[in-house]
């Protein structure tokens, strides 16, 4: 059985973003688009499309199109509650309230991984404990955490 895959908002975004700063990310992100994504079953959620429709950046219709074929977690009441108890142990921050709405949807819906470019708030390994210390409060399952550049499959030499 495939392992599930919850893509964040930045996954879509650094796929064609074409600033010089990130286009290590960006090639990276393609990269593991191309050879390794149909090894997973690719979710997203209406968190992950609310934030790239409020985006504003020149790539913004290239990144909803990609998203468009993509299956969306069904949204629960259950899930804004979990980001709101995220917020108030400071495990994330309130003026950025996607960050624990992502995290909360992967954890909610039991995904193996959530996969990010955001290194401060989820991808972090200074994180990770208070992560998993929250969900196991919340009696929650603990997604792996990760950047694309972590989820590529071990080659044999």
């Amino acid at each position: 059985m495939k392992k599930s895959v919850y893509l964040d908002t930045t996954i879509p975004n650094f796929l064609f973003d074409r600033r010089e700063s990130v286009q290590f990310q960006r090639g990276l992100t393609w990269k593991w688009w191309e050879t390794e994504a149909q090894n997973y079953v690719i979710l997203i959620s209406d968190y992950t499309i609310w934030e790239l429709e409020a985006g504003q950046y020149p790539h913004k219709t290239e990144a909803l199109k990609f998203v468009s074929s993509l299956s969306v977690l069904p949204p629960d009441p259950e899930i804004e509650e979990i980001a709101n108890v995220y917020v108030s142990h400071y495990l994330m921050p309130r003026s950025l309230q996607g960050d624990a709405m992502h995290l909360a949807c992967a954890s909610f819906y039991k995904i193996d991984f959530l996969l990010t470019w955001n290194c401060n708030h989820l991808a972090n390994g200074n994180k990770k404990q208070h992560i998993r210390r929250v969900n196991t409060m919340l009696n929650l399952n603990v997604p792996e955490i990760l950047t694309p550049l972590e989820l590529f499959a071990e080659v044999e030499p």
